[in-house]
């Protein structure tokens, strides 16, 4: 695909991509990144080595443009935009909730668009991001996104239709095990043992039990069932979360954060 490569939108998430791709051997000079602060532009180029400029000039010197903005300035980032982006540029959004068409709408006739819904696990290389074609992207377009985001951990091409799905059970996903990591750290507390400790031990059981899933190939119901001895431990504490609903709880949260994500695709803010 042709450089440079624009990263328009420089928070956690732009940032992120910024240094997974400079780590994965792309050349400062082959990216180009926007910020609204001239204290932030000064830190990212004495970071990283790139040279800000203002989205109109991004617009014109790049040949891919990540727009890794908030949802909500994405309509007024796109009119800026606008008048400097032809239909040979790929243009790649990152923002939670926007379809590839608001986006083609925007700009020149057949600008090929690509959805991606990354996570914030992406700032330590472990981001899962989720890949979707607007209607004028290629499999070649879809290829270069998931090597720029294959930077900063796996990648996933679905359909369009399931991006709102993806974003509730993975864009959102981190924080329901950090909220997990919250309630069990406080039933640590409860049970005696200092916060610092409790943190520890359950952080650690969380990392070895996501590698067993991952490497071991195993069901996680059959995963569970090894620790699950009968009239054991751990058997009455799953007998607690199923009466006290947490199965449905977590499901009922899922569609509800599905069901946001529609909203916010068609434009409700409320």
């Amino acid at each position: 695909m042709p450089q440079p490569v624009a990263v328009l939108g420089t928070g956690k998430i732009g940032e992120a991509l910024l240094s997974g791709m400079i780590r994965a051997g792309w050349a400062p000079a082959d990216l180009v990144v926007t910020t609204r602060r001239s204290e932030r532009a000064a830190e990212l180029r004495t970071r990283y080595g790139v040279d800000p400029v203002s989205n109109a000039d991004a617009a014109k010197k790049a040949g891919t443009l990540i727009l890794a903005v908030k949802p909500q300035d994405m309509g007024r980032l796109l009119d800026e935009l606008a008048p400097h982006i032809t239909a040979d540029r790929l243009v790649i959004s990152a923002a939670a909730g926007i379809t590839t068409s608001f986006i083609e709408e925007r700009l020149a006739d057949g600008t090929p668009v690509v959805r991606v819904m990354p996570n914030t696990p992406v700032l330590v290389d472990e981001g899962m991001s989720v890949i979707s074609a607007g209607g004028h992207a290629t499999a070649a377009h879809l290829a270069h996104a998931e090597e720029i985001f294959g930077a900063v951990g796996k990648t996933l091409r679905v359909p369009e239709t399931q991006q709102d799905a993806c974003t509730a059970l993975s864009g959102s996903g981190p924080a329901y095990f950090y909220y997990l990591v919250e309630a069990m750290t406080d039933a640590g507390i409860l049970l005696g043992l200092p916060r610092d400790k409790a943190h520890d031990l359950i952080v650690q059981a969380a990392i070895g039990a996501a590698v067993m899933l991952r490497d071991s190939g195993e069901h996680p119901v059959k995963l569970r069932e090894n620790v699950t001895s009968p009239a054991g431990t751990t058997i009455n504490a799953i007998r607690e979360l199923e009466n006290h609903g947490v199965r449905a709880a977590l499901i009922a949260a899922l569609e509800a954060a599905r069901d946001r994500s529609r909203e916010l695709a068609s434009g409700s803010n409320s």
